[in-house]
């Protein structure tokens, strides 16, 4: 499809039969990984337990999300672009998978967009938005392809907007965005691409958010508590816990700490467990200051409002301690 395909492309959207679409994989799913690993330290132990889910599903891609981090940026790590950020967690998704064994999926490993959307009809082509469309064509609504994503959203906005008949053979989960009571959605994947949010938002695709502040940000550990689960189980655990305690040393001065591990709980939603309180809600609408426009005869959508901690925990454990 030509990539001067505009977002009015996108067909008028059927809201019965896209909240048939909403619900949990009825059989073991077939996903995508959309990361900006780089960025942070949540995301490592978000792709290191979903390739250790291999019983729960079936990883096709993981695709590099771009993200930047200026100097005046207040962030820990930096970027020089968005395309250095996408170059860095690329390379980091190498790191963790080299830590796991896991050279075996280098193949599957894309990189993704170069820069931002310019504006919500233009995609930001890349190999990882070939790579959702290309490996979406064997799907359907009834057996959609999984597309999580726990960075800005660029990528999966830029296959929709390339191929509008992809919203039809994909499920997306994003982290993004704080809760819907919490009166900003100034998340750093939201503020990051606002653009790419309102095209997910807003073209119908059956989408599941889950957000930061308000309720992924309940799922939190301290530094005693991450050191009692993780600490001498394994190489991947060792490096996760030492990079987590570089970057908490930087971006705080408190002794006593604790930091959300954000990106996980969007794994979790998919491999079937019983680890979120969700209900179906009217898709909001990001606005351009980062407030959240909300209108009731919207298109339906699935919100995570609540973790459950202590099941999420036992799993993420139970995975990585393999």
């Amino acid at each position: 499809m030509d990539s001067s395909t505009k977002a009015g492309a996108f067909p008028a959207i059927d809201h019965l039969s896209l909240a048939a679409c909403l619900c949990r994989p009825q059989s073991k799913p077939d996903v995508i990984l959309d990361t900006d690993t780089y960025n942070e330290i949540d995301d490592q132990f978000a792709l290191a337990y979903l390739i250790n889910a291999h019983k729960e599903c079936n990883v096709k891609a993981i695709c590099a999300a771009p993200f930047y981090s200026p100097p005046d940026s207040g962030r820990v790590y930096r970027s020089q672009s968005p395309e250095d950020g996408m170059e860095l967690s690329y390379n980091e998704i190498k790191k963790v998978l080299r830590l796991m064994g896991r050279e075996d999926l280098f193949p599957i490993v894309y990189r993704g967009s170069r820069f931002y959307l310019p504006d919500e009809a233009t995609p930001a082509e890349s190999s990882a938005a070939e790579a959702i469309i290309d490996l979406s064509t064997s799907y359907s609504a009834d057996n959609p392809l999984y597309v999580i994503a726990i960075g800005a959203i660029t990528n999966v906005a830029s296959a929709l907007l390339i191929d509008p008949t992809l919203r039809e053979r994909v499920m997306v989960i994003w982290l993004g965005g704080h809760a819907h009571h919490w009166g900003n959605c100034t998340d750093f994947n939201m503020v990051q691409d606002i653009a790419a949010a309102r095209v997910v938002f807003g073209c119908g695709v059956p989408l599941v958010q889950v957000p930061c502040l308000g309720v992924t940000s309940e799922f939190r550990f301290t530094k005693p508590e991450l050191e009692h689960l993780f600490r001498g189980k394994n190489a991947l655990c060792d490096y996760l816990l030492d990079n987590t305690y570089q970057y908490m040393a930087q971006k705080t001065h408190l002794a006593q700490w604790s930091k959300p591990l954000w990106d996980v709980a969007a794994v979790a939603w998919v491999l079937g467990g019983d680890f979120a309180l969700q209900r179906i809600v009217p898709s909001p609408i990001p606005q351009q200051d980062f407030s959240y426009g909300l209108d009731p005869n919207r298109h339906p959508m699935l919100y995570v409002y609540h973790i459950k901690k202590d099941e999420l925990t036992e799993d993420l454990v139970k995975k990585l301690i393999n």
